[in-house]
């Protein structure tokens, strides 16, 4: 694992965790940030943390020796 695989992993853990915040959030009726914001964030978050990981274990394969 490289330092920049790294990142894209912490960097899909962080957006895996706005995901599931915005749909408790939304879930509960009356988000702290309002209905658009937060389902913008959730809207964003789901495709960040997919291209993050994958973005991730293909740098990973790549460095792999």
């Amino acid at each position: 694992m490289t330092p920049k695989s790294g990142v894209f992993l912490l960097g899909s853990c962080i957006t895996a965790i706005a995901g599931v915040g915005s749909v408790f959030e939304l879930s509960s009726g009356t988000p702290d940030l309002g209905n658009l914001k937060t389902g913008l964030i959730l809207a964003l978050s789901i495709p960040l943390t997919i291209l993050f990981f994958v973005v991730a274990v293909q740098d990973t394969r790549a460095n792999m020796k």
